[in-house]
């Protein structure tokens, strides 16, 4: 995918307003950055005003009604609406979250949307996420294990050991933390950050992986783990209320155990 930065005097201008249907009672106006990078021009924060009697109730309803009936070239990424596949990702009322479980009354008057702080645009809503993928690749985020399977069953946890593990897989990889996270922002070429140290600590923590010591010295260096600094931006921000904070501070203290 080839990346897109917006030019260092680039500067945010007024763009189109589009008025909400005649007789429209319940009107919400959605002001959303738009930006194409074929074009050349600056970006600019187009306004639409939006009947919530014919809108669904979350931030993503707004979008995709505005793509389907006001403007087809709004571009922006969903999938599953639930919450559950992390592709909505974006900065809404200030706060980077997730469309589809961002309800439109919880904000007050305009509501202001934006792609994901600190990333490259693609086109309007979309953030260039290629280096947060190979960063995730990084950490080989799947079960590692030098011992066979059993042949007749499952590898087995017990209630306890799985319980480690909550907490971590609910993750969706939206990067929403990632995105929040100022250490990142400043350092993202060599620091991991929130989102993928917290995919590296949901192996660690599982008693079925057997590459904890590789695992670790993977990440024994100065900058792909100890750049954080505890901010906890990225757990005020998760969507979906985890802590990639206490899954650093816990590389960190297994840092310290081992030595």
């Amino acid at each position: 995918m080839a990346e897109f930065s917006l030019p260092s005097n680039s500067k945010v201008k007024k763009g189109t307003t589009y008025p909400a249907a005649e007789g429209a009672k319940r009107v919400k106006t959605f002001k959303i950055y738009r930006y194409d990078p074929d074009t050349g021009d600056n970006p600019r924060m187009d306004s639409y005003e939006i009947d919530l009697d014919s809108c669904g109730p979350m931030v993503l309803d707004s979008l995709m009604k505005i793509k389907n009936e006001v403007d087809s070239t709004l571009t922006f990424r969903r999938s599953c609406r639930e919450g559950i596949c992390g592709s909505c990702a974006m900065n809404i009322d200030g706060t980077n979250t997730l469309a589809c479980l961002k309800p439109i009354e919880d904000v007050d008057g305009e509501v202001h949307i934006y792609p994901l702080p600190h990333r490259p645009v693609v086109k309007d809503l979309v953030p260039d996420v290629t280096q947060l993928y190979a960063q995730l690749a990084s950490v080989e985020p799947w079960l590692k294990s030098k011992t066979p399977p059993p042949p007749d069953s499952e590898r087995l946890q017990s209630p306890e050991e799985r319980a480690k593990i909550d907490g971590l897989w609910e993750c969706v990889l939206c990067f929403c933390c990632s995105t929040s996270c100022p250490s990142y922002w400043w350092n993202g070429d060599r620091y991991l950050g929130p989102a993928i140290l917290l995919q590296a600590y949901r192996w660690i923590a599982d008693s079925r992986d057997e590459m904890t010591g590789e695992r670790l010295d993977e990440l024994e260096d100065p900058f792909r783990l100890y750049r954080c600094h505890t901010i906890m931006n990225c757990t005020k921000t998760c969507p979906k209320g985890l802590n990639p904070a206490k899954a650093i501070s816990e590389i960190k203290k297994l840092m310290v155990e081992r030595r």
